[in-house]
């Protein structure tokens, strides 16, 4: 996701806060690093950076944020893949390294064996929109329509093989609808199309479509998340009426394989103490995303299951890294 819940000090190397009653032991303990596949100030970035903060207070350590971008967080993956196993090198990842999984076919890294979960931190919903003159204006209207007309609708896709782009993907083959697909690169350009009603419809973050769909610009048909969204009431969940639909961008911290199991243990308490705290929960909250923690165990279960369901989606698809 290209979005940001919080525009946070930039940089790619940025020192996490602390307040004074929480000293920096930099001189018994080396700076813990969290590496980031996404550039300063998106979504990925910022949730590191909290979530640094915080962790830098319980530990009483000084924890940095790395950026990595590239190749879908693929860079940041396989640089914290291959470091020492010491527990000073960690990787804040989000749902592409589920898809990567499959999307990639010669990845450097193995996403199963070559990581250590540790927690996860983070579910974000996204929200179905399509033009303001889109001839219906419920999610059961909407399939009917679609399904009337296979082939004649398009949607918007910010990037090929983003959630977003799966969450489409998994209504289509849910439903059994045709739509055509039209990439952009990023999701700005593809929502300035749909604005000006070049594409039909497509899957966007809260953040972004929040100002268009409250001014009419768009309509709302359906939320991924299983339950309704606060701050857009009468939005009801997509699974109300394709049965089983649910699709959130996630996020989550993981090291690399081989972490000695008090290193693990000590890192999820803190992670989850981090997760906890209202700054963080207010934070996400705010942009209806929601603070979620986990075991090791949990998280290592959920990311074995989302690379299962993403090889499928990306069966489907037929999508290709560019």
């Amino acid at each position: 996701m290209a979005t940001s819940f919080l525009r946070l000090a930039g940089g790619v190397l940025l020192t996490a806060l602390f307040t004074s009653s929480a000293p920096v032991l930099a001189q018994s303990s080396p700076p813990l690093r969290l590496v980031v596949g996404a550039p300063p100030g998106g979504t990925t970035d910022t949730v590191a950076r909290a979530i640094a903060q915080h962790m830098g207070i319980d530990l009483k350590r000084t924890v940095l944020v790395e950026n990595r971008p590239g190749a879908g967080g693929n860079i940041a993956a396989d640089y914290v893949a291959k470091s020492k196993a010491d527990g000073n090198t960690l990787l804040v990842t989000f749902t592409s390294f589920s898809i990567n999984a499959s999307l990639y076919k010669n990845l450097p890294f193995d996403p199963k064996k070559d990581f250590t979960p540790i927690s996860m931190l983070a579910s974000v919903p996204s929200l179905l929109v399509v033009r303001k003159d889109f001839p219906v204006s419920s999610m059961p209207e909407f399939v009917k329509e679609v399904k009337a007309n296979p082939g004649k609708y398009t949607a918007g896709i910010g990037a090929l093989g983003s959630s977003l782009h799966m969450a489409g993907e998994r209504l289509k083959m849910m439903a059994g609808l045709e739509i055509l697909n039209v990439p952009y690169k990023g999701t700005s350009p593809a929502l300035n199309d749909l604005l000006g009603g070049q594409v039909d419809m497509m899957f966007a973050s809260s953040l972004n479509v929040k100002s268009p769909i409250k001014s009419g610009m768009v309509k709302a048909l359906g939320v991924t998340s299983p339950k309704p969204l606060a701050e857009f009431p009468g939005v009801p969940p997509i699974g109300d009426t394709i049965k089983g639909f649910e699709s959130n961008a996630w996020f989550a911290m993981l090291g690399p394989a081989g972490l000695p199991e008090q290193t693990v243990a000590q890192l999820n308490a803190a992670a989850r103490k981090a997760v906890d705290t209202p700054a963080f929960r207010s934070m996400l909250e705010a942009e209806s995303a929601s603070a979620v923690s986990s075991t090791p165990q949990e998280l290592g279960d959920f990311i074995a299951k989302d690379i299962a369901r993403y090889a499928e989606l990306v069966e489907f698809t037929g999508a290709k890294p560019e």
